[in-house]
């Protein structure tokens, strides 16, 4: 299946996810159909509202988008802002998060989705930052037809216990489908070093490695200061495409 060739209208609504109760934002085209699932991963901040206008964008080129409360164990329902206060408060939720954690949460994100009548399964993910570093995680641990990363941090070390017992890029040989990887040249978290041990890693896979030059991380939020509308609008152009093609 290809998305439409231009967005269509969506509603969206809040929903719980599994036996443990994780809360969700879900969206959809406003019109009958059956669409593939696309997971939205948050930033370190939760199901903020920028985050389901992600997911309202998702939804608009035809998927069924779902963002899960990845936090909901320690701080269900968090909305922080990214402000000095939100990002100690969202990297000590982010330390709570395991591999083991957030694949089971995966896991979870799946069967609602094939409960869902209007989805055809989970079958891609659009992460960002921390979201992005969980899509690796979700594209090896449920086989994902493609992945869009924007600016995943921490995938090269063991940083965070979502970086361990290996980092998260040695997840690579376990990823089977496309992967889109949108990374910006001065991101503090991602440094020469570590895009050249990702393009290394990717080496000989089904990938796009797309660097911004002078991009800062999180370039693609129109809720930072770092937010670059050029870069984005072509960002979401690639986006659109790899969905398309994928799915």
């Amino acid at each position: 299946m290809t998305g439409p060739t231009e967005a269509v209208a969506t509603v969206g609504e809040r929903v719980n996810v599994g036996t443990s109760g994780m809360g969700a934002y879900v969206a959809r085209p406003d019109r009958p159909g059956t669409y593939p699932g696309v997971l939205i991963g948050f930033e370190i901040f939760g199901v903020t509202p920028y985050i389901r206008r992600m997911a309202d964008r998702v939804a608009s080129l035809g998927y069924l988008a779902i963002a899960p409360d990845f936090h909901h164990r320690d701080a269900p329902g968090v909305e922080l802002t990214a402000d000095a206060e939100g990002r100690s408060r969202g990297l000590e939720l982010t330390r709570r998060l395991t591999r083991a954690s957030v694949a089971e949460d995966l896991d979870a994100t799946r069967e609602y989705l094939e409960r869902r009548p209007e989805a055809t399964g989970a079958e891609a993910m659009v992460g960002f930052s921390l979201g992005g570093h969980i899509g690796f995680v979700a594209a090896a641990h449920l086989k994902l037809k493609a992945l869009a990363a924007f600016y995943p941090g921490w995938l090269t070390g063991g940083d965070i216990p979502l970086s361990t017992p290996e980092p998260t890029l040695e997840l690579t040989d376990d990823i089977s489908g496309r992967v889109l990887l949108v990374l910006g040249e001065g991101d503090h978290l991602i440094d020469a070093e570590q895009r050249d041990r990702i393009a290394a890693r990717f080496a000989g896979t089904r990938h796009d490695l797309v660097v911004y030059p002078w991009a800062p991380h999180g370039f693609a939020c129109d809720e930072r200061e770092s937010y670059d509308a050029d870069y984005t609008r072509h960002a979401w152009s690639l986006v659109a495409k790899v969905l398309a093609e994928e799915l």
